[in-house]
């Protein structure tokens, strides 16, 4: 009689009904496939299903916090949105829209990108419903322009968007232009330059960082503030970045002094032979979902 291992649900992490159902869930992974602004390599329309799929072979339990967050929690994964039909313009709404729905549901939105341009438009949602509100931003890049290529909706614009919001503190930087630079100090934003923290004590600068933060955070992750030593698959790598522990020490600290109220993780550009970085982006959602909801 032959024997056949079933395959794991198509959600994130593979999980059973009983811990992904959405009336029970408190996260939901919203995969926003979108590839409309990107100035350099496409692909990261790719990037929400190479982290879904990467999701079902990491283990569930957390070492770091001796638990299995998922059941805490309960993770629903809703089916990717269309972003390819309609104008920019268009699908930002559409991606307010969905934001706003979640919270309504009471529901914590964990966003897969795609571009970085899907972030402003989550931001809006998160700030119709939470006061206080900041946006934590790891990234290489500034993403301070006004407009990018004629529009204001591009990944380079996502943080002057954002900032028309609610303040940002940015951490990892180390890519932007003169006029980006130029407009810092006018802008309410505090920058952590990659250059600065690279071997600053840890304690230090994420005391810092945490200082900077409002009560209410909104975690946004561009996958090129890793250094891509360890993260080659984006569409702009940049040396210089931030290591893993660098990386999931901050979160944890903002999880155990602040309110996480939703995030996203973005610019994976999957490329063949480099399942680490796959991997490394799920684990990484998985990771924050234990750091907001699971205090060890």
């Amino acid at each position: 009689m032959n024997r056949y291992t079933p395959t794991p649900p198509e959600n994130f992490g593979g999980l059973p009904e009983e811990h992904s159902l959405y009336e029970t869930s408190r996260a939901v992974i919203y995969p926003v496939p979108l590839d409309r602004t990107s100035a350099h390599k496409h692909g990261t329309c790719n990037g929400p299903a190479a982290i879904l799929s990467a999701s079902r072979q990491i283990e569930l339990y957390d070492d770091e916090l001796d638990a299995e967050p998922f059941k805490d929690i309960g993770i629903h994964t809703l089916a990717p949105i269309d972003t390819m039909d309609g104008t920019i313009e268009e699908v930002t709404t559409e991606i307010f829209t969905a934001g706003c729905s979640l919270l309504e549901d009471d529901k914590f939105p964990v966003a897969l990108g795609g571009e970085h341009a899907l972030t402003p438009p989550l931001v809006a949602a998160v700030a119709k419903k939470f006061r206080s509100l900041s946006v934590l931003q790891i990234d290489a890049h500034a993403n301070l322009r006004d407009t990018h290529h004629g529009s204001s909706l591009s990944h380079a614009c996502t943080m002057r968007r954002v900032l028309e919001l609610c303040p940002a503190v940015q951490v990892g930087i180390r890519s932007l232009s003169i006029e980006e630079a130029q407009a810092i100090p006018h802008l309410r934003t505090k920058v952590y330059w990659a250059r600065d923290i690279a071997r600053a004590p840890l304690k230090s600068w994420i005391a810092k960082v945490l200082g900077d933060l409002s009560s209410n955070v909104y975690l946004t992750i561009d996958l090129d503030g890793f250094d891509p030593s360890i993260m080659p698959a984006t569409s702009a790598p940049e040396p210089g970045g931030l290591d893993w522990h660098q990386v999931t020490s901050l979160i944890r600290a903002i999880g155990e002094h602040k309110k996480i109220v939703g995030m996203d993780v973005v610019e994976l550009l999957p490329q063949p032979g480099q399942h680490a970085c796959d991997r490394l982006a799920a684990r990484l959602v998985y990771k924050c979902l234990g750091y907001a909801f699971c205090h060890a």
